[in-house]
């Protein structure tokens, strides 16, 4: 599901709170576990309020994690998370188009993680992070993809088919993307499809290897 970014923080207008993140962020955390390296350097792509962001850094402690978000608001409540959690391994976040300029901050990763962008994005935001991730990640660096996908030219589920409907009333240039396409365009940039873990509220968590 889309998540909404509506709702402060009791006493605090900046740090926000999604209902999405905190239902997600364990079946996400242990795939996590077992895909990312032991030590490095992690960007998430489209950090959204920065909840993922500081329960990931807090479970993954020789982690250095580093969000990003086009969104000012977004940015300033990741911000707000992170310094409420005092995490020395969680940075600033990062003002990141994924269909801009990526800044140099996020050169030199070991692993890249996307939760819930590509099908509230145009599809060209799906191509330049398949494309950045081929140009930036190490060699046998993975790139974790997670929300809802189309599998063989269906939909894994009724609500799935009803959320794609709606997504696409909304802006005719979202919608939830097939998998075979995206792992086609991964293989394009260096990036072999490894593995596909299917996760609560029919969501995958995809993960992409570089070649």
């Amino acid at each position: 599901m889309m998540q909404s970014m509506e709702t402060p923080e009791p006493g605090d207008g900046v740090r926000l709170s999604t209902p999405a993140a905190k239902r997600n962020r364990e079946p996400i955390l242990a795939l996590l576990r077992e895909v990312l390296p032991a030590t490095g350097r992690v960007l998430e792509i489209a950090s959204g309020s920065g909840e993922h962001a500081v329960h990931f850094a807090t479970h993954l402690p020789a982690l250095v994690w580093q969000p990003s978000d086009p969104s000012a608001q977004a940015r300033g409540s990741i911000d707000a998370w992170r310094r409420h959690a005092g995490l020395t391994n969680l940075e600033s976040p990062l003002a990141l188009d994924v269909t801009g300029s990526w800044p140099d901050a996020a050169d030199e990763v070991s692993a890249m993680v996307c939760i819930n962008m590509l099908h509230i994005s145009p599809w060209a935001a799906t191509q330049a992070l398949l494309r950045e991730a081929g140009r930036r990640l190490p060699a046998t660096g993975v790139l974790v993809v997670y929300g809802p996908f189309m599998r063989h030219g269906e939909h894994t589920a009724a609500s799935n088919a009803a959320f794609d409907t709606d997504l696409r009333r909304r802006d005719p240039a979202w919608g939830i993307r097939s998998l075979e396409d995206v792992a086609a365009e991964a293989e394009a940039h260096g990036l072999d499809l490894q593995r596909v873990d299917e996760l609560p509220a029919n969501n995958l968590g995809v993960v992409f290897r570089r070649r």
